[in-house]
């Protein structure tokens, strides 16, 4: 009866891995195609910032992006708004506001 109760407790398992593998490649997000205003800004960044010239901007070349360009490539959906640069909501007190 143990033998029995192991090997099912062992299918479960490996049907259960089976299933999270299968789950986990078909989430990723697909690639879609550039829009003509976002491959013109693209091209205009990497023109802009590409230091080394690799065709790429890589992370010290993306440090010195300015704020209105990332804003730009931003509203183009070429970057995703990072959580620093998110407005923080004003409900509630803040402890850094002065007393009244």
């Amino acid at each position: 009866m143990k033998k029995i109760l192991v090997a099912v407790m062992g299918m479960l398992c490996a049907t259960a891995l089976v299933v999270n593998a299968q789950d986990a490649t078909s989430s990723k997000p697909k690639k879609t195609k550039l829009t003509a205003e976002q491959q013109t800004l693209q091209k205009e960044m990497v023109a802009k910032y590409d230091t080394n010239k690799n065709g790429k901007i890589d992370k010290n070349e993306r440090a010195a992006i300015s704020k209105e360009d990332k804003e730009k490539m931003t509203k183009a959906g070429l970057l995703k708004a990072s959580k620093k640069e998110k407005p923080a909501t004003t409900t509630g007190s803040s402890t850094n506001a002065p007393a009244h």
